[in-house]
């Protein structure tokens, strides 16, 4: 990640934005594989809910539409959002200064990963995107007209070190670590292609270019 092509610039003072759900894609892909173990736990109706609110919670944003948001992006995918807040700043070396608690992220996901012990800020976040800005708070507010939920959640800072907040405490954001969906669906991959033709088509395409 540190020696990919910049596309725009990442400088201290910038606010960090967090565009669609974290783990929103990941819990799809857990309902849908495992809806057999987890109606032992939740009613079929609850799970049927979930999977509605994770298709009307996509956020579909295109490459052009990026560009005229942020001054740089990352797309949080294998790995969750966690991964993408390691990733972004290791290529610019810049730090950054985040709480995990303003993170958008649904309820159901939440629900779904305590069930399997899993953190929903490292799962399968497609169609999640780290935005960096200069006014964080226009950003929300344009995304919010196209009904696009996001939200500033910290800020670039000097040096290298990624602080995270969690309630609070204050600690650092450790390395990416294998996704959080290997621990229940060991060939999660082959399911993450489906959701990704599936509910992107061809626009995914440009997610990770």
């Amino acid at each position: 990640m540190d020696k990919r092509e910049p596309r725009g610039w990442m400088k201290a003072g910038q606010d960090l934005v967090v565009a669609g759900y974290a783990g929103l894609a990941g819990t799809k892909i857990l309902v849908r594989a495992k809806r057999q173990e987890l109606e032992a736990r939740f009613s079929a109706s609850y799970l049927e809910q979930v999977l509605r609110k994770c298709e009307a919670g996509i956020c579909r944003l295109q490459e052009n539409e990026i560009r005229a948001r942020a001054a740089e992006w990352e797309p949080a995918g294998e790995g969750g959002i966690l991964a993408a807040l390691w990733n972004l700043p290791a290529a610019y070396r810049v730090g950054t200064e985040f709480s995990l608690r303003k993170i958008p992220i649904r309820q159901e996901t939440v629900e779904i990963c305590e069930y399997f012990g899993l953190n929903p800020y490292r799962l399968y976040s497609a169609g999640c995107w780290l935005l960096i800005s200069e006014n964080g708070g226009r950003t929300v507010r344009r995304l919010a007209g196209q009904g696009i939920c996001a939200g500033v959640v910290g800020s670039v800072t000097e040096g290298i070190a990624r602080v995270v907040i969690n309630g609070g405490e204050r600690g650092f954001l450790n390395r990416p670590q294998p996704d959080e969906l290997e621990q229940v669906i060991p060939d999660w991959k082959k399911e993450a292609v489906d959701y990704e033709r599936e509910d992107f088509g061809s626009d995914r395409k440009e997610q990770q270019d």
